[in-house]
This record gives C-alpha cells, structure tokens and sequence, in this order.
C-alpha cells in the first residue's frame, strides 16, 4: 500500500525554532525567499535582533537591519499557522557526558502543540542515530495528535555551521537532506535548495543524515587527538611538534591537523552521541573513546607544563599571578559553550594561584553566568608570573612576543597553546 500523499504549501510560512549560531543564519537566508518567523525562548537575544544586534556575529548587522519578511519572536503564539519548522536549538552533554536532549524534546513538544496537517518539520541538531524518530516524533504525534507520513512529515539537515569563519556561511556549505518520505524528502530538499548556493545532497534515510552529520565531526577529534598524542610523546623527546609536522606535511597524502584544546558545541561533543548510541545497541567504542580521552585531557596538561616552567625559574606558586589570554572555545569567535581553556584555569587555580581571563571576543556577562568566571577588560603590564596564550584570536597574532610580554613580571613564563610564536622565544608550547 502506498502512503498517502500529503499536500505540501509550496510558499510556506517558515519558523526556525532556536535563533542561536544555526538558526539565526537559517533564519535570515529564508527570509529572503519566504514568510519567516524566528522563534527563540530567550526574551533577550530576541530584543537584541530586532534592534538589530547579533552577539554571535554570524549575522552582519546591516544583514540583520535590512533582512525582510522575518519577525523575531519569543511568544508561542508567533508560530501559530506556519507550514514548515525547523528546529536548531542546543544538544549537549550532562555532566556524564551522555547527550542532554532537554531543549529537542522542549522544542518537539513546542512544535507539536502547533503541528498542522500538511506541515513539515526538519531538525538540524545534532543527534545520535535514530533520536529524530524516536525521540522527536513521538512527542511531535503527542502534542499534534497527528501521525508522521499520514498528516505531516519530519526531515533531518544536519548543521554545518562554522563559527567565527566569515568564508563559508550557510548559503555556501553543501547541505545533506532527509525526508521520512520520499515525498518528504524531495520537498525538503528543494526548500533548501532555494537558498543554498552550494547545493544540497539528500540521502535516502533521517538516520543515514544523522550519522553523517555525527561522524562528521567525530572523525576531525579523532585525528586531532592523534596529533595530540604525538604532540606529548615528541615534548618528552625534546622535538617540536610544529616543525615535525611541517616536515611530514611535505607529502601529498598526510592530513594537516594541529594539536590544540578541543572544545566548542560540535568536536568536543558529538563524539559522545555516537558512542552513547553505539554503546546502548552493545558495542564499546574504543578509538573514539580513547581520542575523548587524550583530548579531554589536554588543558590539565597545559596547566601542569606551565606550573612546572614556573617552577624551573624559581616563580614562587602560591599566591602567583597568571594570565590566561583568550577563552571563547577558537578563534575570532565570542562563542564559550565548552570552552576547555576552562580546565585550563582551573587546574592553574587548584595550586592557589590567581589567574585572571582576558578575551575581548568574549561578553563577560556570558562567561559569568555559564562559568562563574569573571573575564577582564583591560590589561595592566608588569603583573604576571606567567601568560599563557590559549585562543588564536587575529588581536593575538598581531601581537609580538614583546608585547605580550609586557603584561608579564621580569622573569615571567609564556606558553603558546596554539604555536603563534617562534619555540625559541617562548618557554613552551603545545
């Protein structure tokens, strides 16, 4: 028997549900071809959109001023009578590092209450294989009182967003599509295709999309994590890690990674999805697991390497002061969510030391509420025992080590997490 054939509205009316580093983008590249409603539940950032001010900056402000048919909304009701919903809201970790689907769930039951026949909805959040139908569906069916492929249908679009890279925005990333009908999923392509310039590539099933979209990522941890380790095994045999791999990177085939803190809403988490589900159908993940290991351990490394450098110039610990400069989780980028310079600091401050956070990328507001850190604005010279360089903001670059220095004490230890400067002008580096 064939399924039914729903009735698509082929100028819908779009809600994009969660107006964060995904949905605000998505928002915005919609607007310019349909009726669009960005939804998000945070009063704040929704009066900061319309008065034209976005604190990710994925969004260029005249962008955000000028962009049309968009009404940015934190009241429910705004998405009464919509025709397509796309959901790109948060999907962390807990504090067990399992998957945390607060938000999805919050957001199936939000879209849910609001589902009418013939509608559409797609999630781009990350997931784990399976969780768009069986996690999200059924609240959808509950909440509408409708069923999937009979009055409405669900797609997967992975996210691909880049934060922080302002060459490759949304319209230019190809996009992977689902559908949980081929009908579905050719209407879900051809919506995107309307606003993505690169293209899109729609496979054959929502959970062959969800697997891509969490290997994805899973794969770039695990050869970061390599690289990681023999970043550890080469500072013991007294080589540097940068001009070992600056040779290899000579030969056509090798992959250029470089070793570093792996944080941020994707690397550092998606991982964790794949090896929850892995684990729930009986299969222990062990490559991936031991790459989350080395890489979670990598800013207690750095702050033990920075303690024993003080250390060796006779820098008194207790009461010390060291400056951390950058905590946003990469470059050029305000985004904090499971920034690891954090493990950095606290492992610093776990001896009794007091250590202060400079990053002007960062909203010292965010980092207090998320963190309980409080992020200075401004640098006085001469005040540090040691300065660790963590994030390789352009600001950063621009800086010699002379000019970071200057905020430092006569004898004072530098460390470059991100290798900016020459290893024989600092006292160590990853």
């Amino acid at each position: 028997m064939n399924p039914p054939v729903l009735k698509f509205v082929e100028n819908p009316r779009i809600a994009v549900v969660g107006l964060g580093y995904v949905g605000l983008p998505l928002a915005i590249e919609f607007a310019k071809q349909f009726e669009t409603i960005g939804f998000d539940t945070n009063p704040r950032r929704i009066e900061a959109l319309q008065t034209g001010v976005d604190t990710t900056n994925e969004v260029d402000r005249e962008d955000l001023r000028s962009a049309q048919n968009i009404v940015f909304a934190s009241n429910p009701e705004a998405l009464s009578g919509c025709d397509a919903f796309i959901v790109t809201v948060p999907t962390p970790i807990d504090r067990h590092k399992n998957p945390d689907l607060t938000a999805l769930r919050s957001a199936s039951e939000l879209v849910g209450s609001y589902l009418q026949p013939n509608c559409v909805v797609v999630y781009e959040s990350t997931v784990y294989p399976g969780a768009t139908e069986q996690v999200c569906v059924p609240l959808l069916e509950r909440h509408s009182g409708l069923t999937m492929n009979v009055d409405f249908a669900v797609g997967y679009s992975p996210e691909r967003i880049n934060p922080g890279d302002p060459g490759r925005r949304i319209s230019h990333i190809l996009k992977l599509t689902s559908g949980s009908s081929e009908q579905a999923a050719d209407y879900i392509d051809d919506l995107y295709a309307s606003i993505i310039t690169a293209g899109t590539y729609k496979v054959k099933s929502i959970q062959t999309a969800e697997a891509a979209k969490v290997i994805e990522n899973t794969q770039r941890d695990v050869n970061i994590a390599l690289i990681n380790e023999l970043a550890l095994i080469f500072e013991k045999l007294g080589l540097d890690t940068h001009e070992v791999l600056q040779a290899a990177e000579t030969k056509w085939n090798f992959l250029k990674f470089k070793p570093g803190l792996v944080g941020g809403h994707c690397i550092g988490v998606d991982p964790y999805y794949l090896t929850h589900k892995a684990q729930e159908i009986g299969y222990h993940p062990r490559v991936i697991l031991a790459g989350r290991e080395i890489n979670d351990a990598m800013g207690k490394h750095v702050a033990h390497e920075v303690i024993k450098r003080m250390t060796k110039k006779r820098i008194p610990i207790a009461d010390s002061r060291v400056l951390v400069m950058g905590f946003a989780f990469k470059e050029n980028c305000p985004d904090i969510r499971n920034t690891r310079v954090i493990d950095i600091v606290d492992e610093i401050s776990s001896y009794d030391v007091a250590v202060d956070v400079y990053d002007p990328c960062v909203d010292p507001g965010d980092a207090q509420i998320e963190y309980g850190l409080k992020v200075i604005e401004e640098l006085a010279e001469s005040e540090y025992d040691a300065i660790v360089v963590a994030v390789a903001h352009d600001s950063f670059r621009s800086m010699s080590v002379e000019d970071v220095l200057r905020y430092g004490k006569s004898t004072c230890v530098l460390y470059d997490v991100k290798g900016l400067y020459p290893r024989e002008q600092v006292d160590g580096r990853l």
